[in-house]
């Protein structure tokens, strides 16, 4: 008598079945597979040889195909995308045949008469400074302290060219002057003048002039500071909106122009502040709207003259009119009215006593002037800017002031500055 199968036994014999199968369906798939790879090979082969010719199998590896490396890009190419060098050199273009070394000579050191039109400035001259055309008429402008004390005058041009020149006149409140050379002959290319106004702490600022006798140098920094008020040696007043710059300024760059990446002049270089006489990264300029206005009126009056209001004044901070216990908090302390001035014919107060506050001693008790000519004013500066660029002896002006808690517009009939 058979016996039957144990269970465990066709459990068993099922999965090696099951097992089985699934090896040959495997087996069924990668044969296909390997088929297809094989046929497909074929294919392309007999697509790029001859149909008749043999397929021959080689274990050569298949090199793949790399880039050429560039070759390094020339002086030339790196210029072309170097945005900063293109402005300097196209700026430097532009510009640096307006610029002339100004040389100032010893009538002696010249010979007999004083004679400058052949003269070799590098062996006599006696000081030096820089300078820029401003018309094709040979106007010249440059800083008055480069011409003081002048007896006989020379400037050079960038391509070597010297003429002799003459001072047509100075202010030596702004540090300005012009010189005259004979336009006959001369390619004289003026400058333009730039918008200080557009300026911003940051800018690009080039300084061409001829520091130590380096005819037509270039230097470059930024715009480090806007609205300086600096004291001209020897004035008793003081130049509002000074430009400071950390372009190098040494000395022989004075009177030289001071330019935007335009190409225009903003201002006029004159002054540096260092221990050393050479440049410490602070260097001045006069502004641009300054040098046109003191320019012009020399060329056409020989003399140019500021307006005066007759003040003198301190400005009001919002921390010493809380101080003060005033109402407005921003303004100009009127603490003096100078006697038979525009602003003591038109009845300006001054001051009556003095307050310290942290130190610094205030005049209080007169006017606070608040605006002039609707235009507010916040530091003694705003009130000297205003008058330099808008105003003229003759006009009359109208200040706002505040005066015993009341806000009043008083009219002021401005005179030249003595």
């Amino acid at each position: 008598m058979n016996a039957k199968p144990s269970p465990t036994y066709l459990i068993g014999l099922s999965l090696a079945a099951l097992g089985l199968l699934i090896f040959l369906c495997f087996a069924a798939i990668s044969g296909a597979s390997l088929w297809l790879v094989l046929a497909t090979r074929a294919d392309k082969q007999n697509d790029a040889l001859d149909v008749a010719a043999p397929i021959v199998l080689t274990s050569t590896p298949t090199l793949i195909p790399t880039s050429t490396p560039s070759a390094p890009q020339s002086p030339a190419d790196l210029t072309s995308t170097d945005i900063e060098t293109q402005i300097f050199t196209r700026v430097y273009e532009q510009v640096s045949p307006s610029v002339v070394a100004v040389r100032v000579f010893d009538n002696d050191a010249l010979g007999i008469g004083g004679d400058v039109q052949n003269v070799q400035p590098y062996f006599f001259s006696t000081g030096e400074g820089s300078g820029f055309v401003i018309d094709r008429e040979g106007y010249i402008v440059t800083n008055d302290h480069v011409i003081e004390g002048a007896e006989s005058l020379v400037v050079e041009f960038h391509d070597g060219l010297q003429a002799p020149a003459t001072v047509v006149g100075a202010d030596p409140d702004t540090d300005l002057a012009v010189l005259k050379v004979n336009p006959e002959g001369l390619d004289l290319r003026p400058v333009s003048f730039g918008n200080i106004d557009e300026l911003r702490v940051g800018d690009r600022l080039l300084v061409i002039g001829n520091p130590f006798g380096n005819v037509n140098t270039l230097t470059t920094g930024i715009v480090s500071a806007l609205g300086r008020r600096i004291d001209i040696p020897g004035s008793p007043y003081s130049l509002p909106e000074v430009i400071q710059t950390d372009a190098a300024i040494n000395p022989g760059n004075s009177g030289g122009p001071m330019l935007n990446a335009r190409g225009e002049v903003v201002g006029v270089a004159f002054m540096i502040q260092s221990e050393t006489r050479s440049n410490s990264g602070i260097g001045f300029g006069i502004p641009s709207y300054l040098v046109e206005r003191v320019s012009r009126a020399i060329i056409e009056k020989g003399v140019f003259q500021y307006p005066f209001v007759g003040i003198r004044g301190a400005t009001l901070s919002p921390f010493a009119a809380r101080a003060l216990g005033l109402d407005v908090d921003r303004g100009i302390l009127v603490e003096e009215v100078l006697p038979g001035t525009p602003a003591d014919k038109a009845g300006l107060r001054g001051g009556k006593e003095t307050r310290t506050i942290e130190g610094v001693d205030f005049v209080v008790g007169g006017d606070i002037i608040l605006a002039i000519n609707g235009q507010p004013v916040q530091v003694f500066d705003d009130l000297l800017a205003y008058l330099g660029r808008y105003t003229a002896p003759g006009d009359t002006i109208e200040l706002t002031i505040y005066r015993d808690g009341e806000t009043l517009t008083i009219p002021i009939t401005l005179t030249a500055r003595p």
